[in-house]
């Protein structure tokens, strides 16, 4: 193997030759070894300065190892060479990325310096080149940022148009990601994931450089995950990994992967393993740059924390999301109410929402917000948010916003009093995070159904549900929901009613509770879907009831229930 130190080739003028160590170098950057073809070029580029082509070379080895200060360094370089000979184009070009990637690092008084040089030697040059196609989306991106998506779809579409008339797979990459991001903060979900879909294929196909493809990966998540595109990023962030993974000296897109990686395992239920990548992406974040995916690693890690009752764990871990700029909102909101603090609690979700706009930013806080208000008695407040939410559902058709808005709604409407309307859309809920593969927040549903059963006098569905939620507590080590479902189950045995006239009269459990719903007036057709059965079995429920109990109509069914104490 081929040492990689640069301090191993200090002897370089005097015993090897500086093409041989090129040869070396352009060698490890074809294989994809960045950070051994940055030692070599480097060693090289100490003896006798690299041309453009090597130069640019050191540059890319530099930035993919997350050395921004060397890419940087040796990106200017190759502007001054490119200057001095005249070669606009290609000075434009390393006057582009310079602008860039100074704001992706924050420096955007350096990077609009830099990238007016590149449009100034465009408009030098005359003629159409795909240069121009590139400097539309630092444009586009500009006007995102300022709440403009018509103008940055716009600047897209041109970019997309330039990069197909020049054939650059790159540009025509960066334009349909800018594209689909402008499509999705106009909350045209399915436009814009198709235009997502169509920049991942090409990086997942290879079809891009390196470092666009990272750029492109990175973007198109966590757009994803703002407008709640779950399997998206489920998908996308798998590819991520896999990517990554495949080249071990890459470090540039490395930590934001990883929070990725956390992100999906907690909600999957991985949560040690979620643990682990999120502790491994904060150790890696510890440039400047890197500070707000940092701060995201430890709202991960203080989530899980949560959930499991490391009470002081989580809060030290909500405390360095904020140090590094992140708000740990709604999780350090969730730490008081499990805590006891509710009034704590609530000033603090409270003071979240009120300053946060924009449909996806407040669903990001509303569920929070519920469940919070419901447990300080503000209903109204609890009723208002769940409204919103089901507003948003209706108006995006996404399956995660309709189940945390059917989980709203059916939480307010047991708190109303009217358990009954909790059934509905507490099933929906839950098929949808059962389907999703999210087992935590399927037993939250599973308790909700419980507590509606329970209040119903179904005590047996009650147990069922109940006994399916407390078996992921177990699996997931969540100690407080574990402990609030053991205190709901006591109460289920206090509230049981004596069985002494159902085994008189020889009615199972589910004939009880088919019985009770006779009573309540429901068709078999209704009672059915209630129960998640068929009208056929329903059926058969009534015909054995008339026969046990003796009776020949539903009315002389509900008559008996009501005289013998089973409603």
């Amino acid at each position: 193997m081929q040492r990689s130190k640069s301090h191993d080739y200090d002897s370089a003028r005097s015993d090897a030759d500086v093409s041989q160590l090129i040869e070396r170098g352009r060698a490890h950057f074809e294989r994809r070894e960045w950070n051994d073809a940055f030692s070599v070029l480097s060693a090289a580029d100490d003896a006798t300065p690299l041309g453009p082509e090597n130069l640019d070379l050191l540059a890319w080895s530099a930035g993919l190892t997350a050395r921004d200060k060397e890419l940087v360094a040796a990106l200017e370089r190759l502007y001054r060479i490119y200057h001095e000979s005249d070669e606009r184009l290609r000075a434009a070009r390393t006057a582009f990325w310079l602008g860039f990637r100074l704001l992706a690092r924050g420096e955007p008084g350096r990077a609009s310096g830099w990238l007016s040089r590149a449009q100034r030697l465009v408009e030098q040059h005359g003629d159409d080149c795909v240069e121009q196609g590139y400097l539309l989306v630092p444009q586009g991106q500009r006007h995102l940022n300022a709440a403009e998506p018509a103008e940055a779809f716009d600047a897209g579409a041109r970019a997309a148009q330039i990069g197909e008339r020049f054939g650059d797979i790159d540009l025509i990459a960066f334009a349909r990601n800018l594209q689909g991001r402008a499509l999705l903060s106009q909350g045209q979900l399915a436009r814009g994931l198709t235009l997502m879909d169509e920049a991942m294929l090409a990086a997942a196909s290879g079809e891009l450089t390196p470092v666009v493809t990272g750029i492109v990966y990175c973007s198109a998540i966590a757009s994803c995950q703002r407008v709640y595109a779950l399997d998206r990023v489920r998908e996308w962030t798998a590819a991520l990994a896999d990517w990554c993974d495949a080249h071990p000296q890459l470090v540039m897109f490395t930590a934001n992967c990883l929070v990725h990686r956390a992100e999906i395992l907690q909600i999957s239920g991985s949560w040690p393993e979620a643990v682990e990548e999120a502790q491994r992406a904060a150790e890696r974040c510890v440039r400047d740059i890197e500070r707000e995916a940092r701060g995201h690693a430890q709202y991960e890690m203080a989530e899980v924390h949560r959930l499991r009752g490391e009470y002081e764990r989580a809060e030290a871990a909500y405390r360095d999301a904020s140090r590094q700029g992140v708000e740990p909102q709604p999780g350090l909101a969730l730490l008081r109410l499990a805590q006891g603090d509710r009034e704590a609690a609530a000033a603090s979700i409270r003071r979240v929402l009120d300053a946060t706009s924009g449909c996806f930013p407040r669903t990001r806080f509303l569920p929070a917000y519920v469940e919070i208000m419901l447990a300080v008695g503000d209903l109204d407040a609890a009723r208002a948010a769940s409204l919103e939410l089901e507003e948003t559902a209706g108006t995006f058709d996404v399956d995660v916003l309709a189940a945390i808005a059917a989980h709203a709604r059916g939480a307010v409407r047991l708190a109303e009093g009217d358990a009954r309307a909790v059934l509905d859309p507490a099933r929906r809920a839950f098929a949808i995070w059962q389907r999703i593969g999210a087992p935590y927040l399927a037993a939250r549903l599973r308790v909700l159904l419980a507590r509606a059963c329970l209040e119903l006098g179904d005590v047996e569905g009650a147990r069922l549900e109940l006994d399916g939620a407390r078996e992921v507590y177990e699996a997931l080590g969540a100690q407080p929901d574990l402990a609030a479902a053991d205190a709901l189950r006591a109460r289920l045995e206090v509230a049981a009613p004596s069985k002494s006239s159902a085994v008189r009269h020889k009615l199972t459990e589910r004939e009880l509770q088919v019985l009770r719903l006779v009573a309540s007036g429901q068709s078999n057709k209704a009672i059915a879907h209630e129960l998640s059965l068929s009208e056929k079995t329903i059926h058969r429920h009534v015909s054995n009831i008339f026969t046990k109990l003796d009776v020949a109509s539903r009315a002389a069914a509900t008559a008996f229930a009501y005289e013998h104490g089973l409603v």
